[in-house]
């Protein structure tokens, strides 16, 4: 149904196809006399396919429609994931202690859901070597691949290298716990269950 629909006194027609609450056809009928067993039951006539000749009307609860119209656009925006693509960059010559610590923000943000963005920089003479940025490249999708999928291999754009890494949906964390809501309930959590010795 659109948002904007006719309803009651705003439909000037003549006559409408008239279907009940349940779904039930009605016939066609005066606009004025759908209008009064609308009435009759307190309940709204809402034109539900202006374009069909005659027009199709409804007579429905319109408040309660609307309301739970909303609601269900609300529960949708809440399941859309909106997908960032967070960037990791890298030099060819990386230490293998930086190359680790840029290899677990990419996994972080794998986890999170997010694209990761691989940056090889090249820098003077560098760029004669890109093979060594190809390299690091898959060393690091081979680092994530339980976790993601190559998306766009690796390719050189001006003096930088670039690869895309897409998070598979599978491996994607879950949100975190909420905490317990006061301090006894607190307590009780993080005390050891009967038979348990806490370290």
């Amino acid at each position: 149904m659109s948002k904007d629909l006719r309803i009651n006194e705003e439909i000037r027609v003549r006559e409408v196809r008239l279907v009940g609450t349940d779904g039930e056809q009605l016939g066609i009928l005066a606009v004025r006399d759908a209008l009064r067993m609308a009435q009759e039951r307190n309940l709204d006539l809402v034109e539900v396919a202006p374009m069909a000749k005659p027009p199709v009307c409804r007579i429905m609860d319109y408040g309660k429609y609307k309301f739970e119209q909303s609601k269900r656009e609300r529960e949708a925006r809440k399941k859309q994931k909106i997908v960032s693509i967070k960037e990791v960059k890298l030099r060819p010559n990386i230490e293998d202690h930086d190359f680790d610590t840029k290899a677990r923000n990419a996994i972080r943000f794998l986890e999170d859901g997010d694209k990761v963005k691989v940056t090889i920089m090249f820098r003077g003479r560098e760029i004669t070597h890109p093979e060594l940025g190809r390299q690091l490249c898959v060393r690091l999708a081979e680092v994530c691949k339980p976790i993601s999928n190559v998306e766009r291999d690796a390719k050189v754009e001006g003096r930088n290298m670039i690869m895309i890494l897409t998070p598979k949906a599978e491996t994607q964390r879950e949100p975190k716990a909420e905490k317990p809501r006061d301090a006894k309930t607190a307590e009780k959590a993080e005390a050891p269950a009967k038979g348990e010795v806490s370290e």
